[in-house]
């Protein structure tokens, strides 16, 4: 970890004031109602609302540190200045390839500390919660988010409880012990975790839910900052994800969004987004023209990750998907196995739910959504060291 000191309040006000803009706060998109930065037990609206952070300026080439291997060479762009609580998150491999003939580049986030994209979120969380004397959190998640923030906490020596799904892969429940998380099996599905943990919410430990608290999604923007620099400071026609409850969707739309208001690039890049069919409630809204939750059907899928029924943010993932002219596609189980074995025979030992956003690929080129000549960036958000029981059974299934 760290030890670096932070700003103090008073000069970020001082940095505020210089540059006539209003200090960062808590914002409720859906009544425009603003929260001070300074409860580290707000999580959420009065009224049960998710919150983000009220948009921030983009960093510009100068202001990257670039002596810094982390994703804290952005950290000009973060809300407040906070001592980082980094394990050496960000700066993951921009690898160039090719998907069923389709040039694109592979943003490999497994080679982030814990093997996921997560551990963007987490540092900047946990390195808050930290900044406020937090002692104890609790935490739902189906595997990569728990692991992650099981880790950030063990670095900055804060006790973390983590609820998982009974089911979750015992990979990443055993990365998460090893950390010293206290883990609680729960009966039932992530739904019944997520529920399980907000009815304990509050009761002694902050909690530090990655699918709801802002200042996940201030890490999981750096993931657009990372990609703008690896293309030498453009942005992609294209970027291709995978979501579930869709933090990188958001995080993308939050650090483009940012760096297009402050004038560093020239357009959003279209966000492609895969869920599995088998559990696609933003699929089923976003093709139905709605702005809320329409009636689905799920079913259990191989990329657990995306296994959530009821998404917090649904209608902001909706609203930056359709803001960058994007699309939505629902992968079957059969495509989600076929893109594991693709990727591995390529090299790239990913997670069924990181497959998933490369099986989609294949469908938005043949539908004309990615078109010949573009720049297409491909996010594979976990490792499949991790989901190792899923894994012998697809690879042990592939043909000689």
């Amino acid at each position: 970890m760290s030890a670096e000191p932070a700003e103090s309040a008073e000069s970020a006000a001082e940095s505020a004031a210089t540059t006539d803009r209003p200090a960062p706060a808590y914002l409720d998109e859906r009544s425009g109602r603003r929260y001070p930065l300074t409860d580290p037990h707000r999580w959420r609206g009065d009224d049960g609302a998710p919150l983000t952070v009220t948009p921030l300026p983009g960093p510009a080439p100068v202001d990257v540190d670039t002596a810094r291997r982390s994703l804290w060479r952005y950290r000009a762009a973060f809300p407040l200045p906070l001592a980082p609580v980094t394990l050496g998150e960000g700066c993951t491999p921009l690898l160039d390839g090719e998907w069923d003939g389709v040039p694109v580049s592979y943003k490999a986030e497994w080679a982030n500390p814990t093997g996921s994209f997560k551990d963007r979120g987490a540092s900047l969380l946990v390195s808050y919660l930290a900044h406020h004397g937090i002692t104890e959190i609790i935490e739902d998640s189906s595997g990569n988010g728990g692991s992650s923030i099981a880790a950030y906490c063990a670095a900055a020596g804060i006790r973390a409880r983590i609820l998982v799904p009974e089911h979750t892969s015992p990979a990443k429940i055993l990365q998460t012990r090893a950390y010293g998380a206290d883990i609680e099996r729960i009966p039932g599905d992530r739904e019944a975790t997520a529920a399980e943990a907000l009815r304990r919410a509050g009761a002694g430990a902050v909690y530090a839910g990655h699918n709801w608290h802002p200042f996940f999604l201030q890490g999981t923007k750096t993931l657009a900052y990372e990609i703008w620099e690896d293309l030498g400071f453009r942005a992609p026609d294209n970027v291709v994800t995978v979501a579930g409850a869709g933090s990188t969707v958001l995080g993308c739309a939050i650090g483009f969004g940012e760096l297009l208001a402050a004038g560093r690039i020239e357009r959003l890049p279209r966000l492609l987004v895969a869920q599995p069919a088998n559990c696609a409630p933003l699929y089923a809204a976003f093709r139905a023209g709605a702005e809320t939750e329409v009636p689905v059907e799920t079913a259990p899928t191989i990329a657990e990750g995306t296994a959530i029924r009821h998404p917090v943010r649904l209608p902001e993932v909706l609203r930056a998907i359709r803001a960058s002219g994007g699309d939505l596609l629902a992968v079957p189980e059969q495509g989600i196995e076929e893109a594991v074995r693709g990727l591995a025979r390529k090299g790239l030992y990913a997670e069924p739910t990181s497959a998933t956003a490369a099986a989609a690929v294949t469908g938005f080129a043949r539908r004309g959504v990615i078109e010949p000549g573009q720049t297409t960036v491909v996010v594979l958000t976990g490792s499949a060291l991790k989901t190792a029981p899923v894994m012998e059974r697809v690879i042990g299934g592939a043909p000689r």
